[in-house]
């Protein structure tokens, strides 16, 4: 089964991460021995992804030098430069539209800065969405504790709803920041432009075109040194 390309975002500042990511971008930062973002190359790699875009804006030179073209996991990695061509990250929604030419059609998205060592980057889950007429299928995850209430709605139907016009007792769960999107998710976002990805996916589900599924393994959120220093006492992830 032919996998699709992927993008790994990885532009952003990491404010919340200071004084970390003063000298050093948020995923290059060390989980358990090794850069954060190298568990999801070593990931894509094993489910048989072999192209890999990287967005870029914050010491976006780092990268190349620490991870070069990716032939050391048989992958062939890409850098959207974004600092280098735009003077600063374009947020979520405006790196995707800037990747596009080098991603082509359907493709995963993942953020750099989570740590999900059992997550299966799933080729026969990739195809099927790239057959059907969704703009995009994010996966969830049971809200952790700085999200109590989380993000979106997730019908028994698989598919994603704005929580406050959900049907009464629909469960509600948090963007893991992983999902699988086509061109049509940020159409009309132009080269350059800064633009979130809420309002694309608030825009796909009020069309109809956003499914979901729930992922209940480990995730973490490595958004603040806490929660990075008490992954790095944890036993190392299989």
């Amino acid at each position: 089964m032919t996998q699709l390309p992927a993008l790994i975002l990885a532009a952003g500042r990491g404010e919340r991460m200071r004084p970390l990511t003063d000298a050093t971008p948020k995923p290059l930062l060390h989980v358990q021995g090794k850069p954060l973002i190298e568990w999801h190359l070593e990931a894509l790699a094993r489910d048989g992804v072999r192209d890999v875009v990287i967005n870029t804006a914050h010491l976006e030179d780092q990268f190349p030098t620490a991870l070069g073209d990716g032939s050391r996991w048989g992958l062939c990695i890409h850098y959207s430069m974004e600092g280098r061509d735009h003077g600063g990250a374009l947020e979520t929604a405006g790196g995707m539209a800037k990747a596009l030419p080098l991603l082509g059609g359907a493709f995963w998205v993942l953020a750099g800065d989570v740590f999900v060592p059992g997550f299966r980057f799933d080729a026969d889950a990739a195809q099927a969405f790239a057959q059907s007429e969704d703009w995009g299928q994010m996966w969830l995850v049971p809200n952790p504790a700085h999200v109590p209430q989380g993000d979106f709605a997730l019908s028994a139907q698989g598919r994603v709803l704005r929580k406050d016009v959900a049907p009464a007792g629909t469960p509600a769960y948090t963007y893991s920041t992983i999902g699988l999107y086509k061109p049509a998710m940020v159409d009309g976002i132009g080269l350059g432009e800064k633009a979130a990805l809420r309002p694309c996916l608030e825009r796909a589900i009020d069309a109809g075109k956003l499914s979901g599924r729930l992922y209940t393994g480990p995730w973490v959120d490595v958004g603040t040194p806490q929660r990075l220093a008490e992954l790095n006492t944890d036993s190392p992830a299989c």
